[in-house]
């Protein structure tokens, strides 16, 4: 019995991967697009975003929340992908364990570097553009 060829619908893994480093940078995204539509002051849009990432005035539940919400989405977007494909049972995964391992680590390790690339470069050179008191946050100094 020959093994099923990997699916070409390799666009719903980026879905996934670009979509939970979205909802992972949804700390600073906020505060970006208030000052860059000019919906909220720098003052106030820095405040929004300090409280949402560094958790302070009791929203120390937002990062966790979003990261959990994150590794969900991965997972679930693996779940689908994966069934889609056809592999649909537990004795069809460890038919094809190293497929599975390989495709979850690619999207693991994907979504951690969509995250680090959307939120600590993308999203904070806009920000400092922005006039935002993001400089410490560069990768670079």
């Amino acid at each position: 019995m020959s093994e099923p060829v990997a699916s070409g619908d390799v666009k719903s893994l980026w879905k996934v991967v670009g979509g939970s480093a979205f909802l992972a940078s949804m700390c600073c995204f906020p505060s970006v697009v208030l000052v860059m539509f000019g919906l909220a002051s720098v003052s106030s849009a820095t405040a929004l975003s300090n409280n949402l990432y560094w958790g302070e005035n009791g929203y120390w539940w937002f990062r966790p929340a979003l990261s959990i919400l994150s590794i969900a989405f991965v997972i679930a977007g693996l779940v689908l992908y994966f069934r889609r494909d056809g592999i649909c049972t537990l004795d069809e995964v460890r038919r094809q364990r190293q497929r599975v391992i390989n495709t979850s680590l690619v999207v693991a390790i994907g979504s951690v570097l969509a995250y680090i690339l959307l939120n600590f470069v993308i999203l904070t050179e806009i920000g400092i553009a922005l006039d935002l008191p993001w400089e410490s946050s560069r990768l670079w100094k």
